[in-house]
């Protein structure tokens, strides 16, 4: 596929969005393979294999946008608890999806990163994973960030622990050092999180760095969801106003902002 040119303003017109309100980096938790495959008196497995058709539209359509970054939630430490044969084909279906999409990934100019625990996944899933972040290095596209093996409390327990093993003293932690130790170093913090399957919680996913990120959430779920369906969780976020914990009032004497949240 040749690469996807970035839609213009007039077309993003059309589509009712507007690039200046656009998020920089959206996150999705991608949630409801099983349920698509239950419902259509399928193999849960079918619903997994179905989800990539919805990976590569989504990722297709944040290239048209122009976003900086797309971090899709794959395997969460607590995914380990599924059933052996569940995750042997969750492992495959990875493994050849990160060699089916390598040219694709070149010829899009995505930039290729992944977060998590590598302990627990296998060789041949992390050589794929390896080659995809050193064949992309040089890429100033779109990021797209997979979480694989991944919770947000291990990653802050991890984070932890490299900041005590840094030798750093009491007095001169702060969030940004301790940002730095995060699987996500370099990376901004997501603006928008989007939630399929109408479920109503974050799950462990990037639990410091969705502090102020605008929650999403649609009914579909994840092997149904597609470009509309993005767009119009884009649409929604641009009439919401960020506050950052703000006030927005300009009526408030010295700007437009107040720390306090209430």
């Amino acid at each position: 596929m040749a690469r996807q040119q970035p839609y213009t303003e007039a077309e993003l017109a059309r589509l009712g969005l507007s690039r200046d309100q656009l998020p920089r980096h959206v996150a999705v938790i991608m949630d409801g393979n099983g349920r698509w495959a239950r419902q259509q008196g399928l193999p849960r497995i079918e619903g997994h294999r179905r989800g990539v058709a919805s990976v590569r539209a989504t990722i297709e359509e944040c290239c048209r946008l122009d976003l900086q970054q797309l971090t899709l939630y794959c395997l969460s430490v607590e995914n380990w608890k599924r059933p052996k044969q569940e995750l042997e084909f969750l492992m495959l279906l990875l493994e050849q999806y990160l060699v089916e999409e390598r040219a694709e990934i070149m010829e899009q100019n995505i930039r290729f990163a992944s977060i998590g625990r590598r302990e627990g996944l296998p060789a041949e899933v992390l050589k794929e994973l390896d080659q995809n972040v050193a064949l992309s290095a040089s890429n100033t596209g779109l990021t797209l960030c997979l979480a694989i093996n991944y919770g947000g409390r291990t990653e802050i327990v991890d984070a932890a622990r490299d900041l005590v093993a840094s030798g750093i003293s009491p007095e001169e932690v702060t969030e940004e050092r301790f940002a730095e130790h995060l699987y996500t170093a370099g990376m901004p913090d997501p603006d928008l999180l989007i939630r399929t399957a109408g479920e109503l919680r974050v799950s462990n996913f990037l639990l410091w760095q969705i502090s102020y990120a605008e929650l999403w959430v649609t009914p579909r779920t994840w092997p149904e969801f597609d470009a509309d369906v993005l767009r119009s969780a884009l649409a929604d976020y641009a009439r919401r106003e960020r506050r950052f914990g703000g006030l927005l009032d300009p009526a408030y004497p010295g700007g437009d902002r107040d720390d306090g949240e209430a």
